[in-house]
This record gives structure tokens, sequence and C-alpha cells, in this order.
């Protein structure tokens, strides 16, 4: 499972600012946080018959994680979606759309980690591409990854930063081993996330899904615990061991880019009958039936 170039997206006009660059001549300053400390925080979202599923729930999330690392002049929620509305038009973009939101603490007047160097107010990004879902539908292969993710102690998970490291060498151990992605455990040693995504398991009739102690409250997790509680299917919010994975009936992770993907097997292990399960299936179809039918008109 690894993405390939889109003949679409050669064209791509990216917004920086306000400004709509050619994806060729786009940048952001060397002194930009960013760049300097990897200082800043973003959001995934996507686009669905020229409506954005969740935008609000997202924008909140941008919102606290930027106050959470004291972030000033942060733009209005307005100003951005204004700004996401101008993107999509200068690309032409109705559907299959996938957005990287980004802002960044902003240009510092010399190079250094302190804050008070950035004295010019935050950089946003705008990264639109026409991005189909990118997870198989066939089922995902897992490894569990020895990179551990770290607690709130450490790090504030509900911060959503763009210092993605701890996922990269994660995922780096999935290539290697020819997985699509890699399990990631807290230092307790239960479950937390891939290095992209919730997971859920499926035992009889019910779910369960780890306690977002070492991972950021996905939006898409929020969502499939709102069609459970509709449906009245029976989920859980609880520690999850390796062992509960192993033995679970069905598997799948969560996530903007993703969606829904059923996982079919971790650590050479068949989940279940190491096919993408029927209440896995259900879900997704529920899940589409809201993307179909609900989201804030942008484009």
């Amino acid at each position: 499972m690894q993405q390939q170039f889109n003949e679409q997206n050669r064209e791509l006009l990216i917004n920086i600012n306000g400004e709509l660059l050619h994806r060729d001549e786009a940048g952001i300053s060397p002194f930009d946080s960013a760049v300097q400390g990897g200082d800043a925080v973003w959001e995934g979202l996507r686009l669905y018959d020229g409506r954005m599923f969740k935008l609000r729930e997202h924008l909140a999330r941008l919102r606290r994680s930027a106050e959470a690392l004291a972030f000033t002049e942060i733009p209005s929620d307005e100003k951005i979606v204004g700004e996401i509305k101008r993107t999509l038009a200068a690309n032409q973009m109705r559907d299959g759309v996938h957005i990287r939101l980004t802002l960044t603490r902003g240009v510092k007047i010399t190079s250094g980690m302190d804050p008070r160097l950035n004295q010019s107010g935050p950089t946003l990004i705008v990264l639109a591409e026409h991005k189909p879902p990118v997870y198989a539908k066939t089922g995902l292969t897992l490894i569990t990854s020895r990179m551990r993710r770290p607690p709130p102690e450490i790090l504030d998970p509900r911060i959503h930063h763009a210092n993605l490291l701890n996922s990269i060498l994660a995922k780096i151990e999935a290539n290697n081993a020819g997985a699509d992605d890699a399990l990631m455990l807290d230092t307790r040693g239960f479950v937390a996330e891939t290095n992209a995504t919730h997971i859920f398991i499926v035992r009889g009739c019910e779910l369960a899904t780890p306690h977002v102690v070492a991972c950021p409250e996905g939006i898409t997790r929020a969502t499939i615990l709102e069609i459970c509680a509709l449906e009245n299917i029976p989920i859980g919010e609880t520690d999850l061991t390796l062992d509960d994975v192993y033995d679970a009936d069905e598997m799948f992770c969560t996530g903007t880019m993703g969606e829904l993907a059923g996982v079919i097997k971790l650590d050479g292990r068949l989940i279940g009958s190491g096919h993408v399960g029927p209440i896995t299936q259900r879900l997704s179809a529920l899940f589409a039936a809201r993307t179909a039918s609900e989201g804030e008109p942008v484009a």
C-alpha cells in the first residue's frame, strides 16, 4: 500500500497565507517554525461532493492545538474556511479531495526555538489534492512497532502537532517488514493506535477501542462511536493488550485519509477469518452514508 503520484495533481495551486502558488513554486521561509522545529499544528479534511465532512470539528481541534502551543494571532474559522474555498475554486475541485491544513507558529526574526522570535503571526498552508481514500478495502497487514507512543506527561496527545517523527519511525519499521502500517503501544504496553490511524476490534457482537491516553482524539473515531450509539451497536473504550487484538474476530482502523479499513493480519497472525468482517463492512457502509449526506458546503 504505497501511494502513487496522481496526474490530476500536476498543476496544483497551493495556498500559503492567502497567496496561490503553483506546486513547483510554493515554499515557506527557512526561518518558518515548521522548518525550525516542527512547530506547527495540522488537520486532514476530506471533500465529498462539494461538502467538507466534520469541518467545524477539525477547525476546533486545530484551534485547541494552536492555543495549547500558545500561538498568537490564530486566524478565525471564517478566514480559514475562506482560504479553503479559494483553494478549491482555484483548483476546480469538488469531490475525491483530501486537504492538508497546516498552521505554523510563523516566521522567526532569527533561527532558534524561542517563540518570542516569532513576531509576524502564523503561517497558514492549504494543500488540497485529488486523493481517494488511501487504504485498500481488501484488508491491511500490520506489524507491532518497537516505537512507543509517549504518555501525556511527556507530550499531550490532544495537541495535533506536526512533529511526526515518532510515527515516521514506526512506518519505517512497517515498510521494512513489508506491512501496510505499524501498530503502536503506549509506555504501559497497551495498544494506542497505528502510526496513522485509530483502531477498533470486534469480539462477538461487541466493539472495543483504546482509550485516547497516548493518541489524539480522532474525529473519524468519534464518528464511529456516534454511529454505534445510534445503531445500538455495543462498544466500549478500554485498555487493549496485544493478546486482545490477536484474539479479535475483526479489526479495523479509522482516519480521515483512509476512512475505515479492515485489518486482516497482525505480526503474521490472521485476525479472525483473515478477511474483512461483516461488522467492519456494515460500519463502512454506515460511515459512507454519513459522508454522502452530511458536511458543510465549500465547493
